[in-house]
This record gives structure tokens, C-alpha cells and sequence, in this order.
């Protein structure tokens, strides 16, 4: 059952404008408008998408967060102009020693993630989810010094450059010939041949698909620029991914009897090719491997699992507070929760739903949170389970 379908205009999220509802963020067009005009196909330059927006975080703050384990930092300078440049790339933890001068030109850091430590960067991402959950990665911030960034580059998902403090000079083109510069720790168009150039104030956005080629510096003093992506998986990373799922999860109960499911060749003749494999191995190989993606939402399943499992540097706090009586839920940042007909997926997990218990998750994963009367009403089955990632820190009571 799809319970958000495309016709209704209304997004469960409030912080969300209706889908149909033309919106500064984008330009005046609604959402609908430009996942149909804009989204993977051309890039869409909004001035004040943001208007009077604020840096999530300080410059010193930043530089805090990028000494952390916990979080994925970089610096990246830039020596020297033109075709010439060399650069540098050092990745973190970055201790504030390490950096350059901040009067020193052509150089930048970049946190990943910033979003799962800031909830002024969560508010900020929320704004994005007219676009499928399975489809985002994170909200990335860059401080650059004067002239800083990280040089002409592809991407291979999609992205909104936020400038949120300072200048930043975009420069885009197609580039469907661009070569690489060998040597090099960062990948550098080496033959970049811009068709548009913007200068970019606070409160502009620009949005672009994938492959386009970008180089953007810091212009007039220090800027910082919030990303949010939205990653664009390969097609043999997902193969990959859920293969190895389906794998772990292989559980055959003739295997596990006491005669277990074994390959017999009992028509095996004597043979002078010893070294070859016998093709009923192989057949039986390939039959048991049909049996395993045959099964009913193997695949669906490894995906979700897939698809909702947190980075490696992602850590949840037991909770201290249990779920509560009389209260609603909303939840953690960092909970990563989707669904498809079946199933409800929640940081790498996967759980069978059906009938009421499952249009109540399908509403948290929607909104990110529920109600007090949702909670009241929820099932036992279903309250147990939500007692359980409240326990797990991944659902917290709402406030």
C-alpha cells in the first residue's frame, strides 16, 4: 500500500510545504515542479532561497567538530594558480595546529555529516524532503579561506550548494571530454571549460545533477557553503550490498537437519580432466542460488537493510528515558528509517509490518515523529517495539 501518494500535496512533515505549493526555496517553482523540470536533469540558480539564513555553526565550532574521531573531516589546499596548482589533501582528525593561518589563502575544510551533530543543520536538511529518504546522504559545510575550495570536480549525486556566510564563486559546465589530472590526492578537471559563472551571496542556493562539472572559491575573504547531497548509488554497489545481505541470511532447515541438502554425482564416471568442474556442480550451485533470490522479498529486504544502514562513524546513546505514558516520539538524527510494502527498516534492520502497526511506522518514517494519541494507540507488539528503540536510542520522547 502506498500511503503517500504523488496526488496529495500535503507532506507529513511540517517543516515540509505542500508539494504542489510554489516555495522560495526553489525558485518560486513547487516541489512537484522541480523534481519534474530541474531534478537529474539541469542545474536551477536560486538567489534568496534562504533568505536571512545563518551558518549552523562557527568557524570555531567547525574547527572543534573537524579535531573529533566521530565526525569525517578534510582540509585541502590549494599551492599555487592555474594549470600549475598542486594540491594537498590531509584527512582528519584535524587538531586546530594543523590548520593553515587564517590569513593564509587557498585552503578549506570540509565536515561530513554535519547535520547528525547540529540541529540547526537537521533543520536546514528537513527542508529537502520532498526527496525520497533512500535517496540522501548528508549536509556537508565547507569553511574557505580567500580564494579556497577543493578545484574543478564531478559528483555522482545530486546536490544543493547553500551559501550560508561570505561569497563563493560558482563556475558549472557539462564537460562531457574532461580529463583527470594524474598526481594528484584530489580529482582535478584538468581541461575544465566553465559555460556559467555566478557569484553566490548568503541565501543563494544551486542546484546540481550529477555530472556536472563545478568549481566554486571563496571570493572577497572567508565563506562557508552547506551541501546537501544525495547520493546515487552504483548499480554493482547495490548488487553488491544486497547480495551479501541476502547471503547473511541464507537459512535453509534441510541444511540444518541431520542430513543436510549436499551435492551427490552418484552417474560421476572416472575422468582423465580432473581439474575441470563438473557441470552439475555448477548447475547445483546456480539452482541453490535461484532458491535464495526466489524467496518472497529476499531482495526488498536486503535492500532496506541496505539502504538504512548508518555510516561506520554513526554511534547511538542508550537512552535514559524510557518511552513515555502520555507522550510522543520523534526520531534520533541520526536514525536512518524507511519502508516498502512489507517491511519497515530502521538502521540496518528490517521488520515485518502489517495492518494498523504498520501504517503508524510508515507515519514515523514519513514525518520522523508520532503523536501522543499514535503512541497511545499502538499495539502491544507495536509499543514493545518502540520501548525497544527508545532503549536503543534511536526514537527519543518528543518534546
Amino acid at each position: 500500500m502506498n500511503t503517500n501518494p504523488v496526488s496529495a500535496s500535503r507532506h507529513p512533515d511540517p517543516a515540509v510545504a505542500p508539494i504542489d505549493q510554489p516555495v522560495a526555496l526553489l525558485g518560486g517553482l513547487s516541489a512537484a515542479d522541480f523534481m519534474r523540470s530541474h531534478w537529474q536533469r539541469q542545474p536551477l540558480l536560486v538567489r534568496q532561497a534562504l533568505p536571512g539564513v545563518q551558518p549552523p555553526i562557527s568557524r570555531a565550532e567547525l574547527f572543534r567538530l573537524a579535531e573529533s574521531d566521530e565526525v569525517e573531516s578534510r582540509l585541502v589546499v590549494r599551492h599555487g594558480q592555474g594549470d600549475d596548482a598542486d594540491w594537498t589533501l590531509v584527512r582528519g582528525p584535524l587538531g586546530r595546529r594543523s590548520l593553515p593561518p587564517l590569513k593564509q589563502r587557498d585552503w578549506t575544510v570540509l565536515v561530513q555529516g554535519l547535520d547528525l551533530h547540529v540541529p540547526a543543520a537537521q533543520e536546514m536538511l528537513t527542508r529537502f524532503r520532498f526527496v525520497p529518504q533512500a535517496r540522501l546522504d548528508d549536509l556537508m559545510i565547507s569553511w574557505a579561506a580567500e580564494g579556497g575550495g577543493v578545484g574543478p570536480h564531478f559528483d555522482s549525486y545530486d546536490v544543493f550548494l547553500i551559501q550560508v556566510a561570505g561569497r563563493r564563486r560558482w563556475r558549472i559546465g557539462r564537460m562531457p571530454g574532461a580529463t583527470l589530472r594524474e598526481g594528484l590526492p584530489v580529482k582535478i578537471i584538468e581541461n575544465f571549460a566553465p559555460e556559467q559563472e555566478w557569484v553566490l551571496e548568503p541565501g543563494d542556493m544551486l542546484y546540481l545533477p550529477p555530472g556536472w562539472a563545478h568549481d566554486g572559491d571563496a571570493v572577497g575573504g572567508e565563506c562557508m557553503t552547506c551541501s546537501v547531497g544525495f547520493r546515487s548509488p552504483h548499480r554493482s554497489e547495490l548488487a553488491r550490498e544486497t547480495l551479501l545481505r541476502v547471503a547473511d541470511a541464507i537459512e535453509d532447515e534441510a541444511d540444518a537437519g541431520t542430513r543436510p541438502v549436499v551435492y551427490l554425482d552418484p552417474q560421476q564416471p572416472a575422468t582423465t580432466t580432473p581439474g575441470r568442474i563438473p557441470t552439475d556442480l555448477l548447475q547445483f550451485t546456480e539452482t541453490a542460488l535461484r532458491r535464495v533470490l526466489d524467496e518472497p522479498g529476499a531482495l526488498a529486504r536486503a535492500l532496506g537493510e541496505y539502504l538504512s544502514e548508518p555510516k561506520a562513524n554513526v554511534s547511538f546513546e542508550i537512552a535514559q528515558d524510557p518511552l513515555p505514558e502520555d507522550g510522543g516520539v520523534r526520531l534520533d538524527a541520526r536514525s536512518i528509517m524507511l519502508y516498502d510494502d512489507a517491511h519497515v527498516f530502521m538502521n540496518g534492520d528490517s521488520w515485518h509490518a502489517a495492518d494498523e502497526d504498520a501504517e503508524v511506522l510508515r507515519r514515523l518514517a514519513d514525518a520522523r515523529h508520532l503523536d501522543a494519541a499514535a503512541v497511545a494507540a499502538a499495539s502491544p507488539e507495536l509499543r514493545a517495539l518502540l520501548e525497544q528503540w527508545c532503549d536503543d536510542g534511536w526514537i527519543h520522547p518528543l518534546e
